[in-house]
């Protein structure tokens, strides 16, 4: 498509006066068109801009003005208001984000709360983060476990610590555990008592807090890890479209997660700079900012550059796997991975209980257990920070327990 079909000056023309974003209009469109949208997506959102624009002359604001409010008040004013066509306000938002990375407004600042523990709550998170370590992820599920402990005690004005009782806690804690699963209730038990370690260490409590939390039932061996057999792994493999360039990226996608037993944040995570092609290596981003290198098998590495140099479109995203569809970046979240296991399950006709990509590297870690290999070595490439968590993979070999099992009292000898 020529600059000149997309020249937003054009869109402009019949308006007399210089408007306030006509000297950005032609780089934000360069902009979209490097994220790949089409012809038609690109002309849709270059109009409401210029429709946006034109209300900006009426209203006398300047680039400087902009916001979100400002845009919230042009859907309220313009003459289209309530007709607003789907994907009008994403752009808009999207042309502010562009303002707003090419240093033209003022970034957006964070909202502060009014809340009483909005200060107690920002003093914590900095310190799981700079202090502990902890990942955003992670951050994003203890924060709303804190907010709803803390908000009995911030009502009634300035929260004192003081008053915080080993029975309440308890009560929280039963109170969580009738509306939530199992899981959730283990996690905010671990908010909680990184939390009273925090306030302790801080001078707000003397008593230790922490080690009056209720403990949760956690049977960590009780299930036997959900797999795929190794002919079903095949066969899931095989059944990939790679006639498309869809199919060719799901193919490298589940290429890594059943050959090198990844987690799929891992692989949103990664980018073309953590792929060393000369020295047959890959760098994985872990939990908790952790980072290893694992070799690149020659399946694995044919089926990421069959991708990278037929499937993958050409975009500024460093991430190894991007969209399909604009805009062209890197997956926003692990759960994407997921659902391309998901699909992968479906057309290849296997049901099993879990279909996340969870199940591949089960899948992956079982199989390696069934050839030979110790719980050491599935724990190392599995880059497990604890021995206790491959533990688990021990109940998966039928055969050699078997061999340790007892006969029953009264049984055949």
């Amino acid at each position: 498509m020529s600059t000149t079909q997309l020249n937003p000056r054009h869109l402009n023309s019949e308006h007399p006066h210089p408007l306030p974003l006509d000297p950005h209009l032609s780089a934000f469109t360069f902009s979209l068109q490097a994220q790949g949208y089409s012809a038609a997506s690109l002309r849709s959102k270059i109009q409401v801009v210029c429709n946006f624009n034109r209300w900006l002359g009426t209203r006398a604001l300047k680039v400087c003005d902009l916001d979100e409010r400002a845009i919230n008040l042009f859907f309220e004013e313009h003459p289209r208001a309530g007709y607003v066509r789907r994907g009008d306000h994403s752009s808009l938002c999207s042309l502010l984000e562009w303002l707003r990375d090419t240093n033209q407004i003022r970034p957006l600042l964070p909202q502060v709360e009014d809340s009483n523990s909005y200060s107690i709550e920002s003093e914590f998170a900095t310190y799981l983060k700079e202090e502990r370590g902890l990942s955003q992820t992670t951050l994003c599920r203890y924060m709303p476990v804190i907010h709803s402990f803390l908000s009995r005690y911030s009502a009634s004005g300035t929260i004192q610590f003081s008053e915080i009782h080993i029975l309440d806690i308890t009560r929280f804690i039963v109170s969580l555990a009738s509306r939530v699963s199992r899981r959730s209730v283990q996690l905010a038990t671990s908010a909680l008592r990184v939390f009273f370690r925090f306030l302790r260490f801080r001078g707000d409590i003397t008593s230790d807090l922490a080690a009056a939390l209720p403990t949760v039932a956690d049977w960590k061996m009780s299930p036997i890890p959900k797999h795929l057999e190794p002919d079903e792994v095949e066969r899931l493999l095989t059944n990939c479209n790679r006639t498309t360039a869809v199919g060719i990226r799901n193919y490298g996608i589940l290429f890594l997660l059943a050959r090198l037993g990844l987690r799929a944040g891992e692989v949103v995570a990664m980018t073309l700079d953590d792929i060393d092609w000369d020295a047959g290596v890959i760098t994985i981003r872990g939990k908790g900012g952790r980072r290893d290198q694992l070799p690149i098998p020659q399946d694995v590495g044919k089926a990421l550059a069959d991708y990278l140099l037929h499937g993958r479109p050409r975009c500024q995203s460093r991430r190894i796997f991007v969209r399909s569809r604009a805009p062209l970046q890197g997956f926003s979240r692990s759960a994407a991975i997921d659902d391309i296991v998901r699909r992968a399950l479906v057309r290849s006709g296997l049901n099993p209980v879990r279909k996340g990509a969870h199940l591949l590297r089960h899948s992956f870690a079982t199989n390696m257990l069934r050839q030979g290999a110790s719980l050491a070595e599935i724990g190392e490439i599995l880059r497990h920070s604890s021995a206790n968590t491959t533990e688990i993979y021990a109940k998966v070999d039928v055969a050699a327990l078997s061999a340790l099992a007892l006969p029953w009292p009264g049984g055949e000898v």
